[in-house]
């Protein structure tokens, strides 16, 4: 009986120290169960960049994807911009001293840089510092949400281009803003990214040196579609907007700044969505006479 006894109790100690040992390893189990496989494949959304360095930025941002025979495709402030022209790489493609005879004259900082029709390139810079006083955004669509200052424009530039972007809607036209105001400090930073990455005789093919930018007067504004996913790229140029804006800017005071065949005038590679404002009768003239801006002040670059 006593032997009896004995083996139930041992039996009894030996279940309750076997559950003791389950609830223990239980405890130590992970919050997350998932192998370490699958917990690294899960997206990290703690430190999300910022969006605007996650979509297509400027066109200056950009850098080239095709130069052959001055027909580059580029790509946006995002996608390259180190690239948003290398594979398209959205933001312009000015800057100091590419090639060409457009870059040999020395570089004059302009008196009238506050005029709608001030002339910005290679050779003729803003003043130290400039910011338009009149900075604002105008109400058309823009392939981003959240304000930046890329949005924005001279009030008299912004009020034409929300007349050229109606215009343009009942068209059936789907036109969509991408960069228009950019700082000294950021065409800086964009420059010397384009530079590091492409190498200086390539990246000003496409990208202003700070001060020499367009985009610095607050009268630039640079366009898209989706149809190229929103991106800064030559192909811009073959849309329905494309065409519809190479051939209607001017009515609202704009035109395309850097047209094609004219690379050695204005310094850079053929830009279709960079629109510039200039002011009606300008814009009218220079149209007109198949002309750039350099042309019809007279500011051709010596050979």
């Amino acid at each position: 009986m006593k032997k009896t006894l004995r083996t139930i109790m041992m039996v009894l100690i030996i279940v309750s120290l076997s559950a003791c040992a389950m609830e223990e390893s239980g405890d130590k189990e992970p919050i997350n169960s998932s192998s370490p496989s699958e917990r690294q494949s899960q997206p990290d959304t703690k430190n999300k960049p910022d969006d605007d360095f996650n979509e297509k930025q400027d066109s200056e941002d950009q850098s080239p994807d095709n130069t052959q025979n001055g027909d580059q495709t580029s790509v946006d402030e995002n996608q390259n911009q180190t690239g948003e022209q290398n594979n398209s790489n959205p933001s312009n493609q000015e800057n100091n001293d590419s090639s060409g005879s457009a870059n040999a004259a020395p570089k004059d900082v302009v008196d009238d840089h506050t005029s709608v029709e001030a002339v910005i390139n290679k050779q003729r810079q803003l003043p130290s510092g400039y910011k338009p006083s009149d900075l604002t955004v105008p109400e058309v669509p823009f392939y981003f949400e959240q304000f930046l200052p890329k949005k924005q424009m001279r009030e008299e530039a912004a009020s034409h281009l929300e007349n050229l972007f109606s215009a343009a809607s009942k068209q059936g036209l789907d036109l969509v803003a991408a960069s228009g105001y950019r700082s000294y400090e950021r065409q800086k930073q964009i420059y010397q990214s384009n530079v590091e990455a492409y190498g200086e005789e390539r990246a000003n093919q496409f990208s202003a040196q700070p001060g020499h930018s367009e985009h610095q007067t607050g009268l630039a504004m640079d366009v898209t579609v989706a149809q190229v996913s929103f991106k800064l790229v030559q192909e811009f140029g073959n849309t329905d907007e494309g065409d519809w804006l190479a051939n209607h800017a001017h009515n609202y005071g704009f035109i395309i700044r850097y047209p094609k065949g004219k690379e050695d005038i204005t310094g850079y590679n053929y830009e279709p969505w960079h629109l510039r404002y200039v002011g009606k009768e300008a814009a009218t003239e220079i149209y007109n006479h198949k002309q750039t801006l350099e042309e019809y002040f007279g500011l051709v670059p010596e050979e």
